[in-house]
């Protein structure tokens, strides 16, 4: 199934997921879901699945996303699966080239994972990582994912080891590097790999780390963004619903942000009004989304913890009133 904007051009859909839930119940339904979500998206000619990871949130937000992708995998068959973001310096950097490498075979060639050098102090601390070693804790998980995937026996840590299976996609496909800084736009010039910025200066950083290096410019920045969208006949009622949800959301993650004192984006509304002006955030009935719908259109059915009938209902309008027309 080929989807198509109201111009005629093919449009990009994905969808997201992260398991935010802050009621704390029901989790084995939501993760089933999160399943029967990507199942249908694969069903209904969606381009990618992505998959976030964060860690020790009090609201259960999904903490192993190379396992959860690799469910999602399992239950698709052309779907992409971006794996966005991992915050490497986290992880034992052999185990990590090892899971990788699985995820790969699970799905066929059809994911990619994006390393980070993570941002939330907190998370640091849980694993009692050095903050202020992160950059070159991603470096060595890189190199390591690199040298394992040779399938040659190589020195870590003093120590020869081999990694099996190495992956079957070319380890420059396979892997990214996430961020939004200079620094990051420079190592993955100098990895020779695609990068992922969270906004618009990470990817000016880029083109520059690029130029500067003598290689091809990228072009300008092709990204869903992190905006939300949901489908339903009577956005008013469905606010009352969402609006907890996407305070719930913007808080959270505004909160990483001024821990971390990084602009990533994301901002604390003091408000459900200013939430629903700013317009990261919005509801649409079927007949405004197929107005509008071009580029890429990104959902995330069970953003903050929506109710999963909430959710399915903004699916099922998608299905029937959306798809049909474009």
């Amino acid at each position: 199934m080929v989807l198509k904007d109201h111009t005629g051009q093919v449009a990009t859909w994905g969808m997201r997921f992260d398991l935010r839930n802050p009621s704390g119940e029901g989790t084995t339904e939501r993760v089933q879901t999160v399943l029967d979500m990507a199942q249908w998206a694969d069903e209904h000619g969606f381009a990618v699945i992505i998959i976030s990871e964060h860690h020790g949130s009090a609201d259960g937000y999904n903490p192993s996303a190379l396992l959860l992708a690799s469910a999602v995998a399992a239950r698709t068959r052309h779907v992409a699966i971006s794996v966005s973001v991992v915050p490497a310096p986290l992880y034992d950097a052999l185990q990590l080239a090892e899971q990788i490498a699985l995820l790969d075979h699970i799905a066929g060639g059809r994911a990619s994972v994006v390393l980070g050098n993570g941002y939330v102090p907190s998370e640091f601390t849980m694993f009692d990582k050095p903050i202020g070693r992160r950059g070159r804790l991603l470096d060595e998980a890189i190199e390591t994912c690199l040298a394992a995937w040779t399938g040659d026996p190589f020195d870590f840590h003093g120590r020869s080891v081999t990694v099996r299976p190495t992956p079957a996609t070319d380890p420059r496909r396979l892997l990214m590097v996430g961020g939004n800084s200079r620094p990051a736009a420079d190592r993955a010039v100098r990895y020779g790999l695609r990068f992922m910025p969270s906004g618009q200066a990470g990817w000016d950083h880029f083109r520059a780390a690029r130029a500067a290096a003598g290689k091809k410019d990228p072009g300008e920045l092709y990204s869903g963004g992190t905006g939300f969208l949901h489908v339903a006949r009577d956005p008013d009622k469905a606010w009352e619903v969402i609006g907890p949800a996407a305070m719930h959301e913007s808080h959270a993650y505004g909160q990483w942000a001024e821990q971390a004192g990084q602009d990533t984006g994301w901002v604390r509304y003091g408000s459900l009004a200013e939430l629903k002006a700013a317009g990261q955030y919005r509801v649409l009935t079927p007949a405004e989304l197929v107005a509008e719908a071009d580029g890429f259109v990104s959902l995330h059915p069970l953003m903050g913890g929506l109710p999963v009938d909430e959710a399915w209902s903004s699916l099922r309008l998608i299905e029937s009133e959306v798809l049909p027309r474009l």
